[in-house]
């Protein structure tokens, strides 16, 4: 009995530790959670009677102008930049003095044989070349999570690739002035007469509005990619297509409205009063809304990766 007792009274004091061992624990645990609550009560306390904490953000122009320049500036970094470059006028050069007669043939002050190649090249060679990394390389590299993950709007992003693109090609179209220039400005000698700059500069207008919806196009193709090469090609067919619509064989053929409207969509066609030195309002809508239509469909691309 007295083992018994013994055992029993052991077992009501190991049992009473446990107890107070328990209740300790749990007190420990009121107090820290008390504390903790306490300490988190305390910035917000502090935070309701001081200032509010405001987030300094980059205007979207500043944004945009941030992303254009980290474009140009990969561009500029590449070497294919400086090859298109200067092939492209290479070419042009050849064709303008060189192809059937060349400039010398016309024999009077006019620029308009350079016109009726300029677009073409554009279409199938310049814009292209620089628009097809614009977004299909940041997803192959990866990089295109982390950027639209940073306080950056996915608009902002689409426009600073447009405006990037985009000052690349206006830079390739801008060299070509120094055609004319050397040509009427430094080298009187030729007796080639004045030349109207009007026209000329009009036309590089249209070149410009040209080139803007291109690189829309090109954007767009790149964005829904991540090979550089399938978004070129997409990108020069699609241009090219839409330039070679308007040629004359081919209106010609469809008569009637059918050759009207297919007149009125193609590049080449809307492309045909700047290079005669006129500005053609219905144009100039034309290519903005072509312009406008290509950034609408990348940034909807771009925005669905968050859908998925």
């Amino acid at each position: 009995m007295n083992s018994e007792t013994i055992e029993k009274d052991s077992k009501k004091k190991l049992l009473a530790a446990g107890q107070a061992a328990e209740a300790a624990r749990e007190a420990g645990h009121d107090e820290d959670s008390e504390e903790s609550h306490e300490s988190s009560a305390e910035p917000m306390t502090s935070a309701s009677h001081g200032e509010k904490a405001i987030l300094h953000r980059p205007s979207s122009a500043s944004m945009v102008w941030t992303l254009a320049q980290r474009e140009i500036q990969a561009n500029l970094n590449s070497a294919i930049t400086y090859i298109v470059i200067a092939a492209s006028l290479v070419v042009v050069g050849l064709y303008f003095f060189f192809y059937k007669g060349g400039f010398w043939q016309v024999d009077r002050a006019s620029m308009a044989r350079m016109f009726d190649s300029i677009p073409f090249a554009l279409c199938f060679l310049t814009v292209p070349l620089f628009t097809m990394r614009s977004l299909a390389d940041e997803k192959r590299v990866g990089t295109i999570e982390l950027l639209i993950t940073m306080p950056v709007k996915d608009s902002e992003v689409i426009l600073g690739k447009f405006i990037g693109s985009l000052a690349m090609v206006a830079l390739q179209i801008a060299l070509l002035a120094a055609y004319p220039i050397v040509m009427f400005s430094r080298a009187p000698f030729w007796h080639l007469g004045e030349l109207d700059w009007s026209p000329f500069w009009v036309g590089m207008l249209g070149l410009l509005l040209l080139s803007m919806a291109g690189t829309a196009i090109g954007v767009m193709w790149s964005s829904f990619t991540e090979s550089q090469i399938l978004s070129y090609f997409a990108t020069m067919l699609t241009l090219v297509a839409l330039y070679a619509i308007g040629s004359v064989s081919i209106v010609e053929f469809l008569q009637g409205w059918p050759g009207d409207a297919i007149s009125f969509v193609s590049l080449q066609s809307r492309f045909e009063p700047f290079a005669r030195g006129l500005i053609d309002s219905r144009a100039v809508i034309y290519f903005l809304s072509l312009t406008t239509l290509g950034l609408v469909v990348a940034f909807r691309s771009l925005e669905s990766r968050k859908w998925s």
